[in-house]
């Protein structure tokens, strides 16, 4: 994405800044003194998502969320390091590079796999909350062909243009909001309509589909030395809220939290819910 074109109006931009830690150059907002919680946004999304609940948690923390790499402002050096595994690694070499050691990591759907593999390897490992984690792979038949559809959409140039074309009309975005089942107001959706408008942002979210592979990182999760909270929107129609429930009673140290009312983009529909639960998990783990 061109930061040009939305730097006067993208959401919290006084707080973004760039930087190039190989092989990408990472779009990265930071506001708030105190714990550092780095947030980690989902497939197709951006540092928009974190719009309204950013500056609730940086009353308390040193809050950062960045966008993925290939994803909304930051460029991607490497189109092979997409899937799970080299994107934690990346986002936690940027994190060395730039003096940070997360005290807990957010991550919302695929961003909540993120952060558990990032957090797997850390010593201490930071506590960590999923937010209708996408930690489920497709069942039967499906598992098999949707990586080969991903991985044929992602190496079809025209896709993207397609795409994009195809959602530029304000409805269209509208009701893919809504398969989720989140409502959000026309001025929320807007970024929605600049993130998916982008051929570059939906080429790397199909790179990122292409590459995904939680094989490794579900296989170590009754291991996990984090203590983890999974939130679930009762209303998510884009990951089953049963997902959550089910890892939690695998993990060691995690719990599952129902939202009622809230669909997948639950921390975008009310803030004010979602961070009072994450208030209470991270005053009792980081005091």
């Amino acid at each position: 994405m061109d930061w040009a074109r939305y730097k006067d109006s993208w959401p919290h931009a006084a707080q973004s800044r760039f930087t190039l830690c190989k092989p990408h150059r990472w779009h990265i907002q930071e506001m708030g003194t105190g714990p550092l919680v780095l947030l980690v946004h989902g497939a197709g999304g951006g540092t928009q998502s974190w719009r309204h609940l950013m500056p609730l948690l940086a009353q308390e923390y040193h809050v950062v969320a960045v966008d993925l790499p290939g994803q909304g402002f930051t460029k991607s050096g490497a189109q092979q390091r997409m899937g799970l595994v080299p994107m934690a690694q990346d986002l936690t070499g940027l994190c060395m590079d730039q003096g940070w050691k997360p005290d807990a990591i957010i991550g919302h759907s695929a961003g909540a796999a993120i952060a558990l593999e990032m957090a797997r390897h850390m010593a201490p490992a930071p506590p960590v909350v999923g937010i209708n984690a996408a930690l489920g792979n497709f069942k039967g038949l499906a598992g098999l062909l949707f990586p080969m559809m991903a991985k044929a959409l992602a190496m079809t140039p025209w896709v993207a243009r397609m795409f994009t074309a195809s959602t530029l009309r304000p409805q269209s975005v509208t009701r893919l909001i809504e398969g989720t089942g989140s409502h959000l107001p026309q001025e929320d959706l807007r970024w929605y309509r600049a993130l998916i408008g982008d051929e570059g942002h939906v080429d790397g979210t199909l790179a990122m589909m292409a590459q995904w592979d939680l094989n490794p990182l579900l296989r170590a999760l009754p291991a996990h030395p984090s203590k983890t909270l999974l939130m679930t929107g009762d209303r998510d129609k884009a990951v089953p809220p049963s997902t959550s429930r089910d890892v939690a009673a695998k993990m060691p140290d995690a719990r599952h939290l129902s939202l009622p009312g809230l669909g997948h983009l639950a921390h975008e529909e009310d803030a004010e819910a979602v961070f009072s639960a994450l208030r209470a998990f991270l005053q009792e783990n980081l005091s």
